[in-house]
């Protein structure tokens, strides 16, 4: 007990003169682990810290696992996607949402046709007739966006096949965000208009540009 009390002592004496408050080029002293653990020293090198390592095995915890899962409906931060219309693209009926939960602009279009010739082009081709590169190498053609029966989708429809796919089309969750999808939506259906528009869709100042 004695020389316990004694070490304890010169160790506090060492921490007390290493508080001097200026600077040294001189190696730190460290205490070796061996000292630590045989003579139940409280005190341990910041280089020496415990800690839990990712899967390995824990005494602390009665199922010896040291990964521990969250509290249950725990939610990390940002990521409760409580708005059913713009993460899900359906409304509190569960339906397709026939109205944009986003704002449309020229960014959101040109967004849009940036993720969608990264994404889509591949296999719709460049103004969604289904034509893509894919399809060449023995892929499942897609329809062609300008079907009647597509036509007809409503953009929250347009945003569950890019969110869980359809068909041979994978689902495209992982690779593209909420936001980007709704951006290539909307760039979906201004090729659409634009593959079908009349010379009344032309701004009246433009018209005369025409060729």
């Amino acid at each position: 007990m004695i020389r316990r009390m004694l070490l304890l002592s010169f160790f506090a004496a060492l921490a007390l003169a290493g508080c001097r408050g200026g600077t040294s080029t001189e190696p730190p002293l460290l205490v070796p682990s061996k000292w630590v653990d045989h003579f139940f020293l409280p005190v341990t090198n910041m280089n020496n810290q415990p800690k839990a390592k990712a899967q390995s095995q824990s005494h602390f915890w009665p199922d010896g696992r040291t990964a521990r899962l969250p509290p249950e409906h725990t939610v990390a931060r940002d990521a409760l996607k409580a708005d059913d219309a713009f993460y899900r693209g359906v409304d509190s009926a569960g339906k397709p949402v026939a109205q944009y939960p986003v704002e449309l602009s020229e960014g959101l279009l040109a967004r849009g046709q940036q993720r969608y010739n990264i994404y889509c082009a591949p296999c719709h081709d460049a103004v969604g007739t289904g034509k893509g590169i894919v399809p060449t190498k023995g892929w499942i053609p897609p329809p062609s966006f300008h079907d009647e029966r597509i036509l007809e989708f409503v953009p929250g429809q347009l945003f569950d096949v890019i969110s869980h796919g359809v068909r041979t089309m994978p689902s495209y969750a992982k690779q593209i965000s909420e936001g980007d999808r709704w951006a290539i939506v909307s760039y979906i259906q201004a090729l659409q208009r634009s593959h079908h528009a009349s010379l009344e869709d032309v701004p009246p100042e433009l018209r005369n540009n025409l060729r």
